[in-house]
């Protein structure tokens, strides 16, 4: 989807030096080789998103949200609760396998959310999919009335096919729905994102604009912040680039541009297969010990290894030198 003409200056000007980037990171659920997901090392996968800085988004794509059982993404939301003792988490409330009205599956879905002390994002659904705008913004205000606030997520078809980007008056109305803190921008179009920037700077500045765009993870240099599936890869590296932002260090670019080869390479088509490139990676850096993806989701050939070989060993040289 293309949006209007923006010109070169437009976006020069919006470059926004020195501002602290708020880093979502959607951890990855591990599988074990006989295709149960890895919840203890989902746990430590967890751990280390929160000590590297980053705030947790569970029960998200990259946690194949799609192919755990309601069961075992309550489980999820428990091990996120106990582990990170207090400390912020952001939840997928996914509903495409419930049944009954879409409020009330969206509502049960988040109060499961909230009573665990998380924010939740809406995940978007076949019956969500099919709403008029105007039901969009009303079922948002509705879920939001007296909580502390949760996220709309906008979700490229690249993604998942039950996925919605929104037209512009519908993302005019939620920008200004009470209770509705920010949104997450999976379109992987830049043009669309910088209209949203530019509403939301005019509209309501406070409001989040979270990218999703895993090919341009510089938009952060825009005033976007991120909910990222590519930052589960590293999330020190993620951290690192951020304070490399905040204090002015143009190392930022380089570090950038080692991370944005990595997204290009990992979110290649078929898009959903950068999953296993995760665990790929994560097993090469001695984050998992098994890199299986589980029984149907789309799988990276092993020649892959090499590739993410050479960019693990770029984006450590970054830690090896940093002073």
């Amino acid at each position: 989807m293309a949006s209007s003409h923006v010109s070169l200056e437009g976006v020069v000007a919006r470059i926004r030096p020195a501002r602290a980037i708020e880093g979502l990171s959607a951890v990855l659920m591990p599988f074990t080789p006989d295709g149960r997901p890895d919840l203890d090392t989902f746990a430590r996968l967890l751990e280390r998103t929160l000590q590297a800085g980053l705030t947790p988004a569970v029960n998200m794509d990259t946690g194949y949200v799609h192919l755990l059982s309601p069961a075992v993404r309550l489980q999820v939301l428990d091990i996120a609760k106990d582990r990170l003792d207090g400390g912020r988490f952001v939840a997928g409330a996914f509903v495409e396998d419930s049944t009954g009205p879409l409020r009330e599956r969206y509502a049960r879905a988040c109060h499961e959310i909230f009573v665990r002390g998380g924010t939740p994002i809406v995940f978007p659904c076949s019956d969500f999919k099919r709403l008029p705008g105007s039901q969009v913004v009303s079922l948002f205000a509705q879920l939001a009335a007296g909580t502390p606030g949760l996220l709309g997520f906008e979700l490229g078809e690249a993604f998942a096919p039950f996925g919605r980007i929104f037209d512009t008056d519908t993302v005019k109305a939620l920008i200004e729905t009470e209770g509705l803190l920010g949104i997450k921008h999976s379109s992987l179009n830049r043009r669309l994102e910088w209209e949203r920037l530019a509403l939301r700077d005019a509209r309501r500045p406070e409001f989040h604009i979270y990218t999703g765009n895993d090919l341009a993870i510089d938009m952060v240099m825009f005033g976007s912040d991120y909910l990222l599936g590519l930052s589960a890869f590293a999330p020190e590296a993620f951290a690192l680039r951020d304070r490399y932002w905040l204090t002015g260090d143009a190392r930022f670019f380089e570090l950038n541009d080692q991370l944005q080869y990595l997204g290009a390479f990992a979110f290649r088509a078929p898009t959903p297969a950068y999953r296993h490139s995760a665990a790929q990676f994560l097993k090469l850096t001695g984050g998992l010990v098994h890199d299986t993806p589980p029984a149907g989701a789309p799988s990276r050939p092993a020649s892959d290894v090499v590739v993410l070989a050479e960019i693990a060993r770029g984006l450590q040289a970054f830690f090896d030198t940093d002073d």
